[in-house]
């Protein structure tokens, strides 16, 4: 029997509505159930979208949501919570410069970033209606990836040997944005977004417990594609060009293990439609209209590459 994982990157509220087509053209074009991987690992946006399937939410009901006309009363009121396009003002934070010379990802900037003033209780009452109150999901296999810049070390909560965390604590600490949400203490040590230090991490699932890896990462692209205009520069330079590079490394390590490995990732016709800025709420609804009719494209692509891996 092929054991099958899904690794769901991170995107804001603009990756996420990418990653909800996506799933969409993976279940249409194999015929698999995404929801249904034995092992299910989300990094911040991503995280939110795991979380759903944790709480017995399909496909289609994320796309039902996406689209704007979510029939459940929890993924209504959750999509009406999406954040705002731009942060509270942040509270100043001391620099850990320990922080500073760890490489990958963006962790060398977590240590000098603000401390963040968002209010995440959008994402706890996600994690509480999931979950039915209790402290984990009910079936096996759920990870949330957050960074903890203590030590440098992604921690995918839900995984053997993962320090203890309700399913509440360990969303907010995969969506903690540095200067946007504040870091979460779980068990005395800080944690932030699992993306400051990976998009994806799809490394962390181990060579023994998946044969197939499907990854869906919104904040990582092919070398050269980026988003039109200036936004879109900024937006490559600063955030998916570093977090596009770690990711193929890690994709490369996974494969070598021998597992095999699908990568979707946006390509210059879904970037034309998502822009430049993955947290602006207005355009939500617009980017998702445009990925469902742009992401079969790079999903078909994904497949055939991974087909000839």
């Amino acid at each position: 029997m092929t054991r099958t994982a899904l690794a769901i990157g991170c995107g804001g509220t603009i990756g996420g509505a990418w990653a909800v087509a996506a799933l969409h053209h993976v279940a249409e074009q194999t015929g698999w159930d995404p929801a249904s991987a034995s092992i299910l690992q989300g990094t911040s946006a991503g995280a939110e979208l795991v979380t759903m399937f944790g709480g017995g939410y399909t496909v289609d009901d994320l796309v039902e949501m996406a689209s704007g006309r979510p029939r459940d009363r929890v993924l209504a009121a959750h999509l009406a919570d999406c954040p705002p396009s731009l942060p509270p003002l942040p509270a100043p934070a001391k620099p850990r410069l320990s922080s500073l010379s760890r490489a990958g990802g963006h962790r060398r900037l977590v240590g000098v970033a603000p401390r963040g003033r968002g209010d995440a209780a959008w994402l706890q009452r996600l994690a509480d209606a999931a979950t039915g109150g209790d402290d984990w999901f009910a079936r096996d296999g759920l990870r949330l990836v957050a960074y903890r810049p203590a030590d440098g070390r992604r921690v995918a909560f839900g995984a053997p040997g993962a320090p203890a965390a309700t399913a509440g604590q360990a969303l907010r600490a995969s969506w903690g944005i540095p200067g946007w949400m504040p870091p979460v203490a779980i068990g005395g040590s800080s944690y932030v977004d699992g993306g400051a230090a990976s998009t994806a991490s799809v490394d962390l699932i181990g060579a023994d417990e998946a044969d197939v890896v499907y990854v869906i990462a919104p904040m990582a692209s092919a070398p050269g594609i980026k988003a039109p205009g200036l936004g879109g520069i900024a937006e490559h330079a600063l955030l998916r060009s570093p977090m596009s590079t770690l990711l193929r490394r890690e994709v490369h390590e996974v494969r070598a293990r021998g597992t095999h490995v699908v990568l979707i990732t946006p390509d210059a016709a879904d970037l034309a439609g998502l822009g430049g800025h993955f947290m602006r709420r207005t355009r939500r609804q617009a980017a998702f209209d445009s990925s469902m009719r742009t992401a079969a494209a790079s999903v078909r692509r994904a497949l055939n590459e991974g087909d000839a891996a």
